[in-house]
């Protein structure tokens, strides 16, 4: 049996997800807003396939 020892990007999320829902109501929505700009960024930062530039 092999152990992965790389860190899952999903785990990161997760806990950010976490702190999200454990913050006020009132907190919610900027905290989601923040999360869905950085995913944003890292989307469109991300290599494309030669396929998908032209």
């Amino acid at each position: 049996m092999s152990e992965n020892t790389e860190p899952d990007p999903a785990d990161g999320l997760w806990s950010r997800l976490r702190l999200i829902e454990g913050q006020p109501l009132e907190s919610r929505a900027a905290a989601y807003q923040a999360l869905h700009d950085d995913l944003a960024r890292r989307l469109e930062s991300a290599p494309r396939p030669a396929a998908d530039r032209g």
